[in-house]
């Protein structure tokens, strides 16, 4: 993720810069007048505003990219569409949702984001939606069956198959990290009700 930064003109300002990101819980991966890369992060647009306040304490200010800002809508229709996937149980057309949205070409806003992110937009898709099937393994009671129909995959087996390959575990360590997780909760509230 690159930020372009106004104001920065000196070798203070990136030691600056480099010390309140990481504070923020950013990994600087190259720094140089005008621009800041980071690590990409899960939550980097819940961290925006707190970016923005800390450059304007310091006296810098975010320039954006108008690429950067295309990225960050895509993004943010992919969490869209895999929202209205779950709502709705009908699969969610990528391709036409981003296009129609964006009014581009998709394969041209697809070229974009594989040259900015370092990964196609078709990965970054299955990546977050194995990440919603990660969270609905561990925070809720849903099979694989009934998950992958709701994320439109073709069947529990690819899904699974996904899953295994993506992360590494099946959907059962999932379920295991949630009954684990269940179990702490259960004997951490008995110790709180058994008298002293």
């Amino acid at each position: 993720m690159t930020l372009l930064i106004k104001g920065m003109v000196c070798n203070r300002c990136m030691y600056v810069l480099e010390q309140e990101m990481t504070a923020l819980g950013f990994e600087v991966l190259d720094i140089k007048l005008g621009q800041v890369v980071l690590k990409d992060t899960e939550d980097f647009s819940q961290k925006l505003g707190a970016i923005k306040t800390m450059l304007k304490s310091n006296g810098f200010e975010l320039m954006y990219d108008k690429n950067q800002k295309t990225i960050n809508k895509i993004k943010e229709l992919v969490e869209k569409g895999i929202r209205m996937q779950l709502d709705s149980g009908t699969p969610t057309k990528f391709t036409t949702l981003i296009s129609n949205k964006l009014h581009k070409n998709y394969y041209t806003l697809s070229a974009l984001f594989s040259s900015a992110e370092g990964i196609t937009l078709e990965k970054y898709i299955i990546h977050r939606k194995i990440e919603k099937v990660k969270e609905l393994l561990a925070d809720t009671e849903m099979s694989l069956t009934e998950i992958a129909h709701l994320l439109g995959y073709s069947s529990q087996a690819y899904l699974s198959n996904q899953l295994k390959k993506h992360t590494g575990f099946t959907s059962s360590y999932f379920r295991q990290v949630k009954q684990e997780h269940e179990h702490t909760l259960n004997m951490q509230m008995d110790e709180e009700h058994t008298p002293h």
